[in-house]
């Protein structure tokens, strides 16, 4: 709305320099490219983003199995949890070895992630296994393969806003410049006695 008003506050002023018309229409168009492309390029960024999450959720749930493991013994310490999807802490998960059966049809014995609090010899708990039961983090699910795919159309959003923010800040700032450097040729030019004309001095 400030870009309007400008061009309209300029448009038959007496005292309106051409830099401070290109400044309103630079400020216009920003404005416009804000509200215009950056949620057209934000919605196409979540497109993009949404169809390559969903075809990877996809893939991800055809080449990973849940399989039931069995504890054999509590091992001493946790490592990190890598499974960003993890709703409780790492507190409630306790590092064991355990056996399970391949999808292949293999017994396994392995280090691994129980959601149990404390485990004992006989409980049963489940894990995600590749095709080979090696084992992997649990597959992205649809509804966080959405989020994650709003979120990057949001953040696509934003930065095309502030890149138009920026671009624009910049032309303002180099035009400022511009005009400083002519009032300081022009006041060269005048001189530095030029208040003293006609007074004799």
């Amino acid at each position: 709305m400030r870009a309007i008003r400008g061009l309209w506050r300029w448009r038959h002023n007496p005292l309106r320099r051409t830099s401070d018309l290109v400044e309103a229409w630079v400020a216009l168009v920003a404005l416009l490219l804000i509200l215009v492309a950056a949620p057209v390029i934000g919605s196409l960024v979540g497109g993009v983003a949404q169809d390559a999450l969903q075809r990877a959720a996809k893939d991800q749930q055809a080449a990973r199995h849940p399989v039931t493991a069995t504890v054999v013994r509590k091992l001493d310490r946790s490592p990190l949890d890598t499974d960003p999807e993890t709703t409780s802490g790492r507190d409630l998960r306790s590092r064991v070895l355990a056996d399970w059966t391949a999808p292949d049809g293999t017994a396994r014995r392995g280090a691994a992630l129980a959601a149990l609090t404390s485990p004992h010899h006989g409980d049963h708990f489940r894990i995600w296994t590749d095709a080979h039961g090696r084992i992997v983090a649990r597959p992205l699910d649809s509804a966080t393969a959405t989020t994650h795919a709003v979120l990057a159309g949001l953040g696509a959003a934003l930065l095309t806003a502030g890149a138009v923010e920026g671009g624009r800040r910049m032309i303002v700032w180099r035009m400022v410049r511009r005009r400083y450097a002519r009032w300081d040729q022009a006041w060269d030019k005048a001189g530095p006695d030029w208040g003293r004309t006609g007074t004799g001095s």
